[in-house]
This record gives C-alpha cells, sequence and structure tokens, in this order.
C-alpha cells in the first residue's frame, strides 16, 4: 500500500482520483485550498495552497507518490498570478517532493501548452508554443517538473489531458448545456467542422495510473480515440437532449475580435485560449498510449451526454469546490442567450 498526495485534490479531476485510488486500497491525502464538502472518509485532508512551501512539506512526510493537480486553471484568466502558482507553486511541490524521497511525481499539464493547434493531430513530435499566460505557464511547469525530478532520480510522468468532461463538470461546458436544455441557438466559430477531442475523467485517471504502474517517466497526451467534428457532436447531443437548439456558425474574425473585446472589457467568461481555438482542429494522436494497453472507454457523445445530464439533474444545487466544478456568470453572453 502507497500513500498518494493529491495537491489540488478538491478538484474536479484531483477528487475523482481520490477516490479511485482509495477504491484500489491505496492511502490518499488532499493538500487544497478549499476542502470538497463530499470528501469520503478515509481520505485525509491538509488545507493549505502551493505556495506555502512549509504547508507542501509537511503534507509531503511519508508520501509515496505525488500527483500535481493545483494550478489556476484557463478559465480564472488569472494574467501574471499565473506565474505564482502554476510556476512558483509548482516548483516548489517538486523541490519537497525530492527532499521528501518520494519515488513517483505526476504532473497533469494541459493541451494549451501547444498554443494554436495544427490541423491534423497533435502528436510527440509536435513542438509546443504556447500564446498566452496560461499555456506559457503550463509549459513552464512542465519544464521545471522534468529539471527537478530528473535531476534527483524520481520517476517522472506529465499528463497532458484534453478538454475533461464526466458527471460532475460544469465551468465553462455549463453555458453550452443550460443553452441546449433551454433550447436556444447554439453559436459557433466558424463552419463546425473542424476535429474535437475530449477525456472522459476516469478514462484519463485509468492513462494515470497506466502510465504510474510502469514505474518511468514521459510525457503522455490524453484524449479519446472516437470523436467527430465540433457539429457533429453538437448535433448528436442537441438530438440526445431532445432540444429545439439549432447550430449558426459565425465568421471567424469578426467573432474573435468580438470575443476579445468582450474579455478586455470583462464582459464574457471566455478567454483567449478558447475563443481562439475552437474553431480549429484540437485532437491528439493517442496511439503511443494505446501501444501501452490502454484503451478509453467514452466516446465524444459518451461523455457530453452523461456531462448533460448531470448538470440536469443538478444545475439547481450545483456548488462545486473548483472552477471545473462550478457554475459561472456568462455576462454578455447571458444577453445573447436571452435572445436567441
Amino acid at each position: 500500500m502507497r500513500t498518494h498526495l493529491i495537491t489540488g485534490g478538491s478538484g474536479f479531476i484531483g477528487a475523482r482520483l481520490a477516490r479511485r485510488l482509495v477504491e484500489e486500497g491505496e492511502r490518499v491525502r488532499i493538500l487544497d485550498v478549499i476542502r470538497d464538502a463530499d470528501l469520503p472518509e478515509g481520505i485525509a485532508f491538509r488545507q493549505g495552497s502551493i505556495c506555502d512551501r512549509a504547508a507542501v512539506a509537511s503534507a509531503m512526510e511519508g508520501v509515496d507518490v505525488v500527483h500535481h493537480h493545483a494550478a489556476l486553471v484557463a478559465q480564472a484568466g488569472a494574467g501574471r498570478a499565473y506565474d505564482m502558482v502554476n510556476v512558483q507553486g509548482t516548483r516548489i511541490v517538486a523541490e519537497e517532493a525530492v527532499r521528501a524521497g518520494v519515488a513517483a511525481f505526476v504532473h497533469v499539464s494541459s493541451t494549451a501548452v501547444f498554443g494554436l493547434p495544427p490541423s491534423g493531430p497533435i502528436t510527440a513530435d509536435t513542438v509546443p508554443q504556447p500564446f498566452e499566460h496560461y499555456g506559457r505557464s503550463k509549459l513552464a511547469g512542465e519544464h521545471l517538473v522534468t529539471e527537478i525530478c530528473d535531476r534527483a532520480g524520481i520517476a517522472r510522468i506529465i499528463i497532458r489531458p484534453r478538454a475533461t468532461l464526466g458527471e460532475g463538470r460544469l465551468g465553462i461546458y455549463q453555458i453550452l448545456f443550460q443553452w441546449i436544455a433551454e433550447g436556444r441557438r447554439l453559436y459557433i466559430i466558424g463552419d463546425g467542422h473542424n476535429r474535437i477531442q475530449f477525456i472522459h475523467a476516469d478514462d484519463l485517471i485509468s492513462a494515470i495510473l497506466l502510465t504510474l504502474s510502469r514505474g518511468r517517466g514521459g510525457i503522455y497526451n490524453v484524449g479519446t480515440d472516437r470523436f467527430g467534428t465540433l457539429r457533429d457532436d453538437l448535433e448528436r447531443l442537441i438530438a440526445y437532449a431532445g432540444s429545439r437548439s439549432r447550430i449558426t456558425g459565425l465568421p471567424v474574425a469578426p467573432a474573435m475580435a468580438a470575443l476579445g473585446l468582450l474579455r478586455a472589457a470583462r464582459l464574457s467568461p471566455l478567454v483567449p485560449w478558447q475563443y481562439r481555438t475552437y474553431h480549429r482542429d484540437c485532437w491528439f494522436d493517442v496511439e503511443p498510449l494505446k501501444a501501452l494497453g490502454w484503451r478509453p472507454r467514452h466516446s465524444n457523445a459518451d461523455m457530453l451526454a452523461e456531462s448533460y445530464d448531470w448538470f440536469c439533474a443538478n444545475r439547481s444545487s450545483s456548488k462545486g469546490a473548483s472552477p471545473h466544478r462550478s457554475l459561472i456568470g456568462q455576462q454578455a453572453l447571458g444577453l445573447l442567450r436571452r435572445l436567441s
């Protein structure tokens, strides 16, 4: 039995990982600034920030494996604050892991490190080129983890997930689900014929645990192997929901310019990583991961339907412990929703 520390363990992925590890007979400790109200018995909780070295060092005592999930997410639009948490906080966690003598370090990164995704798949050879604060901070975190862990001889695993869905997922997807539930017109940037890939939280966790079991470092891009175009997947979800919603494509350049102005005026929840990439192909080649024996159970259609059903059943009572598990304000998009 090993002891696992999960930073950000009250978040959407971290909380599911904690439950999965307990189910598999492992000891779990969470370090987070927020306590999950639904934290099961048997999971130890330490309240603290990854920017507090003393809190991190204390939480690291007796730990065998670190799962580093804590971060300011893209949706936060945190600007320079990303450096404090996603870069310097990651440095503290990695350095204290080395001091504690942990056996393995799993760092959860982001697709945002690739910046504007290419036409076609993102492969193991695709060079990261982030274009905004969040993506740059996540790539810097990757570099720090690699440098610190490799120098100390700690097994280092970097996971880059596609957008993660499943029961409990809210955040920006709340907007999509609410508009469909109300039969509103859905506006997309471009014609929607770009291929978009998601990953179910449970499939992501299975990939993490599989790579961890191999006991050696590596960088792994994780997404489902069953997905279509953005328009196809949205039309399937609309049909599944029995909604009156219809999809309307918007010209790319004017739509991005308008969303940029709204964001600058603090009138839109959409950040540059979202509105500058959602009209482009964005998918990983997951054959390297499948070669290790990993198989995703969920398609895009499956996980969108599951997430939508959970939203409909819980929309009036959702008070999540993290940005990805919380309702967000729609600002100017709320006016557009009422007019659609």
